[in-house]
């Protein structure tokens, strides 16, 4: 039968490839069994042997290719590195420093392609090294970087959500002064976790508020904490952070109103901005209510520094640790209408929060 180069057409067609001899279907099929086995054969001796593993000097060299004037240069190096997958990690996070935006740019896609790799280690490196780029001075590429994460922790939300709960955090959802709606994540003496697991908190949708209270905080939490852009209140109470760690994160949320006390709990309510400083709620057990503060009182000074309004009460408060004493001078109002006002003091050890 001779050499024709005719393309497949129809159901009684042929099929050609120009190095092939012409046969009509029906012959074709019929001879396709007998090659099967050796099809198979072939393709699982490739399957026995893996590609060897890229060395250093190979992943240096695609780095460096990511800059390539050639547009094909580029995407080669990203397909290359891409399929390295753990040996590449490392050496794709040293680039990114390296201030290139366009190295940058293609090394974060890269880490984002290993964000969905089945290898649960592999994915889990890149989400670590991507977390630290999104952490880093380089706002541009921070920026590239959390947007991946954001994009990638859209469908963890419900799992991060459930694995926090159950070392303890306390997740809420309601409303902010300001009017919006999100979640409240309290951090205290239930909470069992680790810094690598508050870093679960990125994954979360709409966090509006975050309270830590008496837990102790590294460097590595507060950092996760300073990745909550949209977050409108931070309560830091008793985290022994540092002056410098405190003013890094505030930094890092020029748009959060940070609350940060040193520990010291009093245990009473009032209404913010509002002179004067009238207690309207006293919390059962708390310092304030075994040393006889009642609703109504109005706080006048504390240790001799005059209290203007609940703001001030609480910042006084809040520079004092659990177990610190504090004196308060009260005036409450008479049992009956036209009595003269009561004036006293009352020492009191404060608490600590949980």
């Amino acid at each position: 039968m001779g050499m024709l180069f005719r393309s497949f057409s129809g159901k009684n067609g042929y099929i050609c490839d120009m190095t092939t001899p012409v046969f009509p279907l029906a012959l074709r099929a019929r001879h396709a069994w007998l090659l099967l086995p050796a099809v198979i054969a072939a393709g699982m001796a490739v399957a026995e042997e893996p590609a060897a593993p890229p060395d250093p000097g190979q992943i240096s060299g695609w780095i460096d290719q990511l800059a390539a004037e050639q547009f094909a240069q580029r995407e080669a190096a990203t397909r290359s590195l891409a399929a390295a997958g753990q040996p590449a990690i490392e050496p794709l996070q040293q680039a990114i420093r390296r201030g290139d935006l366009e190295v940058s740019s293609r090394a974060v896609e890269i880490l984002r392609e290993m964000l969905a790799a089945e290898d649960a280690d592999l994915a889990a490196a890149a989400e670590r090294t991507l977390e630290n780029v999104a952490e880093g001075s380089d706002a541009a590429v921070a920026g590239l970087a959390e947007a991946t994460l954001d994009f990638h922790t859209v469908g963890l939300a419900e799992a991060a959500r459930g694995r926090l709960e159950a070392l303890g955090a306390i997740i809420t959802e309601g409303f902010l002064p300001s009017g919006h709606r999100g979640l409240h994540a309290l951090f205290n003496a239930t909470w069992t976790g680790t810094s690598e697991d508050l870093r679960l908190l990125t994954r979360l949708r709409r966090v509006a508020q975050v309270g830590v209270h008496g837990v102790r905080l590294d460097e590595a939490s507060l950092a996760v904490l300073g990745r909550l852009r949209g977050l409108e209140q931070l309560q830091l109470y008793g985290t022994g952070a540092s002056d410098a760690a405190l003013a890094a994160i505030a930094a890092k949320l020029p748009d959060t109103k940070i609350d940060v006390r040193k520990g010291g709990k009093l245990g009473v309510a009032g209404q913010s901005m509002i002179g004067p400083c009238m207690i309207t709620h006293v919390q059962e057990g708390s310092a304030a209510a075994d040393s006889g503060v009642q609703i109504g009182d109005i706080v006048l000074h504390i240790d001799g520094q005059p209290v203007a309004n609940f703001e001030s009460l609480t910042d006084l408060v809040g520079r004092r640790g659990p177990g610190d004493t504090i004196e308060l001078e009260i005036e409450r109002g008479g049992a009956n209408p036209g009595d003269e006002p009561q004036r006293f003091k009352r020492t009191v050890k404060l608490g600590g929060w949980e």
